[in-house]
């Protein structure tokens, strides 16, 4: 069995059922130069949420569906930011490496530590660069930063940077990944988790279909890429999405045109009580509510798990994070760089090189994928059986899963094969953005009966009024 396979069969014994015929993979050779089969991992976390959507389909209409998916295609959407192309330079958003010069730092990346060991430090959003200085004691000069690390050992500036509630992580190999506390406790969970939390009525899927989930209302308050990837996943088989963004947090505006496609986007506060009040009145006719914000945020805010199963029985609550929802680091918050940092994907990719970031996006892609599958399951099952439904998903649980598919040699590096010409060409679609006319990736999923489409152009921030559409 490939890769692929077996990595989508592990997912279908998630899901409850054997691995249909409707689904169909076309393998090439690995585009990203990884010794980890993140090529496939994707290809499988794409097509478990289409066998869900297209098995949505069959119950809503009885009609069935081929389902396709290819490994390049899957691959090219790890780094779906770059293939975005504007046909206005002065309208468009500035790039992701424009954001990152604006916001440039010492205190970003791998930087070796006084115990012969490496940490990698991610500054996030501004205050986290103030942060990781604090817990340095240090200046922000390359100079300063690389001495202050030397000066200490890795576990000691991971514990008071997490300590500040900044965000920097150790080198671990993988075998000190899966013998750590952390490490264990996500061992012992599914790498997505459905739990019914409540008993409600069935809701069947509503009249008058178009796609698998026309008539889902989906509330996205995430920011970045895994969990507007989940909320993005979602639209492109006919969900209504509204992305709820705060006027007061940064963000990170290429990766915004990126992920927004298929949603409607709108400014909500929610330091403030009106804001607050406008949102749960949202959620009183939302189907699925997706969340990123550290664990124990919502609950201050009263939008916890239980709070919105009481205000509306039947939702399906999806939280997202780096380091998982159980354990001591639960509340930790981390990004894509942290989670192949701490759970031995650096270390391998680095080699005797030292630690390196694989190319591409590997966690937080594929866990968006993964979270919308998680959602997927939970619809269905509250479309059969009723209930509200918490789905879970982290990026060390998504890192650690494809590490397990298997770490091949160097010779899969030899075997990769960069994407160009006529092959993107196909993966390419165009559309008239917030920014004016773009080109983009499309949704790396072929469904035969009902397309995976983006309805509604990507825009920016704060565009439409905080209301679902008539």
């Amino acid at each position: 069995m490939s890769a692929v396979s077996d990595a989508f069969e592990g997912l279908m014994r998630l899901y409850g059922r054997p691995s249909p015929d409707f689904v169909a993979f076309e393998e090439g050779p690995p585009v990203l130069a990884s010794r980890f089969k993140a090529d496939e991992a994707a290809a499988a976390a794409l097509a478990a949420g289409a066998t869900v959507a297209a098995d949505l389909w069959r119950f809503r209409t009885g009609q069935g569906q081929a389902v396709r998916v290819s490994t390049r295609e899957a691959a090219a959407s790890l780094t779906s930011f770059t293939y975005q192309r504007f046909a206005d330079p002065v309208r468009a958003p500035p790039t992701r490496e424009g954001v990152a010069a604006m916001q440039k730092t010492a205190a970003m990346g791998f930087k070796p530590t006084g115990d012969g060991r490496h940490v990698f430090l991610h500054p996030s959003f501004p205050p986290g660069t103030r942060r990781i200085l604090d817990a340095l004691a240090c200046e922000d000069t390359p100079e300063a930063v690389n001495a202050a690390c030397l000066a200490r050992g890795a576990l000691q500036i991971e514990d008071a940077v997490a300590a500040r509630r900044g965000c920097t992580g150790m080198v671990r190999t993988p075998e000190e990944w899966d013998a750590s506390e952390q490490g264990r406790i996500l061992a012992a969970l599914p790498l997505v988790e459905v739990v019914k939390i409540a008993d409600s009525d069935p809701e069947p899927m509503p009249p008058g279909a178009e796609a698998p989930l026309s008539g889902v209302r989906v509330l996205d308050l995430t920011r970045v890429l895994a969990g507007p990837t989940c909320a993005r996943t979602l639209a492109q088989y006919g969900a209504d999405v509204l992305y709820i963004a705060s006027p007061n947090l940064p963000a990170s505006t290429g990766f915004i045109s990126d992920t927004n496609h298929g949603k409607l986007s709108a400014w909500l506060d929610l330091a403030r009580a009106e804001d607050q009040d406008r949102l749960r009145d949202l959620v009183r006719t939302t189907d699925v509510f997706s969340q990123g914000y550290r664990t124990g945020a919502m609950e201050r805010l009263g939008l916890g798990v239980m709070d919105l199963v009481r205000l509306r029985p039947g939702i399906v609550y999806t939280s997202i994070n780096c380091y998982g929802h159980e354990g001591p680091w639960r509340s930790r918050a981390g990004w894509e760089q942290l989670a192949q940092t701490v759970t031995g994907m650096a270390h391998v990719h680095g080699g005797e090189a030292g630690p390196q970031l694989q190319p591409g996006a590997v966690c937080d892609y594929t866990t968006g994928y993964l979270a919308a599958f998680g959602a997927l399951i939970a619809l269905q099952r509250r479309a059969l059986y009723g209930g509200s439904y918490l789905v879970r998903v982290s990026l060390c649980q998504t890192a650690t899963w494809v590490r397990g598919l298997g770490i091949e040699g160097p010779e899969r590096l030899a075997r990769a094969r960069p994407l160009g010409g006529d092959e993107v060409r196909s993966f390419l679609v165009e559309s008239e953005s917030g920014w004016g006319p773009m080109t983009h990736l499309g949704p790396a999923v072929r469904m035969a009966a009902t397309p995976a489409r983006w309805a509604r152009p990507t825009v920016p921030l704060g565009t439409h009024e905080p209301v679902w559409p008539a």
